[in-house]
């Protein structure tokens, strides 16, 4: 075996591999648990020995009763459901939540980082966030549990992540229009980068192709989930020669910038364009017409990341990935297209004219 080289200290999930045990199990042998069979106790401790391991002081983690729950953005009530079921767990545990922003700036990262180093944490909950591959690091060096919720591509297989079930989500949302009899369905879709975005556009293509309708790549277009980018996208999807009936957005804050492209257009909803959004964000029902959507359950993933993370500071096992149901609620933003006595202000006058030729 090769010593670790003293410019750099060694992780304990390289303790793990080497000792071929499980994060928690390194992580228990450090904290001096006594729930580690006495074999697997003397070949961890060797290894720490052998490679100079030092974790931080077990008294100021004891101490510390902080986590911290990291954004890209707060300016979101996406933001706002996650925090409270956080702040849910942690106010039942006597744990403070310290929420930061990171601003997708690796300078903004890099001084979170440097902050966290300076203070005790109990671990990490990072949402919709980059995790690269310096940051995971660092945050191993310092022994920081860690949860991902929604993440940016893909984390290391051992840190647990939480989700939804964006996929069969996005799904139910094209198959509810599809049911409407609506075939010509937009799509606006999150950042490409983002696993939430890709699953919704997989099963918005798989409701699609289920009924044997073609996917249209003229009826696809991106955002960033928010209301700009679902105002412009809806916009450009409205101006079409041969314009959707309908449009599924991938944010319910896309879709209230839809619902403004639509009035700019003089579109009625769902008379003229039905409408679906996903979130169900609290401002979803009071809309006008309040919101198909759906329903992710935003509060409860900040609950169980809450929970995974007090659960990996006091040594227990980690999760893996989880995915909370999704569900679709129907409101007003959408109805059957037959329903509809046209294809907005254009269509009709088009149908009129013909009439009388």
């Amino acid at each position: 075996m090769h010593s670790t080289p003293a410019s750099r200290r060694v992780t304990i999930s390289e303790i793990a591999r080497e000792a071929g045990v499980s994060l928690p199990t390194v992580s228990r042998v450090v904290n001096k648990r006594g729930d580690v069979a006495p074999d697997t106790r003397e070949r961890v401790e060797e290894l720490l020995r052998r490679h100079g391991y030092r974790a931080r002081s077990s008294s100021s983690t004891r101490l510390a009763r902080l986590i911290d729950l990291v954004f890209n953005d707060l300016d979101s009530p996406w933001a706002v459901e996650i925090i409270r079921g956080v702040e849910d767990v942690t106010h039942a545990a006597n744990v403070g939540t310290v929420v930061s922003a990171i601003h997708r700036r690796t300078a903004s990262a890099r001084q979170w980082l440097d902050n966290l180093k300076a203070r005790a944490s109990d671990g990490v909950i990072l949402v919709t966030s980059q995790l690269t591959p310096a940051m995971q690091s660092q945050l191993r060096r310092l022994n920081v549990p860690l949860v991902v919720v929604d993440p940016v591509g893909r984390p290391a297989p051992d840190v647990p992540t939480i989700g939804a079930t964006n996929w069969s989500g996005g799904l139910s949302a094209a198959e509810h229009l599809i049911s409407l009899g609506h075939r010509r369905i937009g799509f606006i879709g999150g950042p490409a980068a983002m696993q939430c975005s890709r699953a919704r556009l997989d099963g918005y293509r798989a409701a699609l192709e289920a009924a044997g309708l073609q996917v249209d790549e003229d009826l696809i277009d991106t955002g960033d989930f928010y209301h700009v980018s679902g105002y412009a996208a809806a916009m450009k999807l409205l101006d079409l020669r041969d314009r959707p009936t309908a449009i599924f957005a991938a944010s319910d804050q896309m879709a209230f910038g839809a619902y403004e492209a639509a009035r700019a257009r003089g579109l009625r909803i769902p008379g003229d364009l039905s409408i679906v959004g996903f979130d169900d964000l609290p401002g979803a029902r009071w809309a006008s017409p309040p919101l198909t959507t759906v329903r992710q359950p935003l509060a409860e993933m900040g609950t169980l990341a809450a929970r995974t993370v007090l659960g990996l500071a006091n040594g227990e096992q980690a999760v893996g990935a989880l995915e909370l149901a999704t569900e679709l609620v129907v409101r007003s933003s959408t109805a059957p297209l037959s329903a509809t006595p046209g294809q907005g202000p254009q269509r009709r006058r088009r149908a009129a004219a013909k009439a009388r030729s």
